[in-house]
């Protein structure tokens, strides 16, 4: 059984669903979920890495492999982050960050944008516009002002 798959059943053995199209969309969830978490936590073991190694070159991590992860597992991660390709992408979604840091500007912190409509949905007893829920996430909590002159202009051309 796949590692994923083992998880999952895992997090059922501890929830049941009375209708199968929510145990369905409760799968889809669970999977976005941890794909999302895990992203995070292999980011978050490549800085500590680096913090404890203190040096940024990837083929000496190899040698500060983590306790919750296989060896081999480690050792391949390390050749990943350390090939020109891998390099090459970080180093220009940097830039590209740095260049336009308005552009991720929000503030629903780690809620996600579904559930932002979800409560929406429930406070305004039907289904919320886009506009909606983009003015609930982009504008500053008890102001009619937006975050940051971007998101005025991307509310601004979705009004249109």
């Amino acid at each position: 059984m796949e590692v994923q798959e083992l998880l999952y059943q895992m997090f059922m053995s501890n929830h049941r669903f009375t209708c199968r199209s929510d145990e369905a969309w409760s799968r889809l969830v669970w999977t976005t979920t941890a794909c999302s978490n895990f992203k995070h936590l292999l980011y978050n073991a490549r800085k500590n890495t680096q913090k404890v190694c203190q040096s940024v070159d990837p083929t000496l991590w190899r040698e500060c492999a983590l306790t919750w992860i296989r060896r081999d597992y480690w050792e391949s991660l390390c050749n990943i982050w350390a090939a020109e390709r891998w390099q090459q992408t970080s180093t220009t979604m940097k830039v590209n960050q740095a260049a336009n840091p308005e552009a991720n500007m929000h503030t629903s912190g780690s809620v996600s944008f579904a559930t932002h409509q979800s409560r929406l949905e429930k406070e305004l007893k039907q289904p919320p516009t886009f506009q909606e829920v983009f003015d609930k996430t982009h504008k500053k909590k008890g102001m009619d002002q937006y975050i940051s002159n971007r998101a005025r202009e991307v509310a601004e051309s979705y009004s249109q």
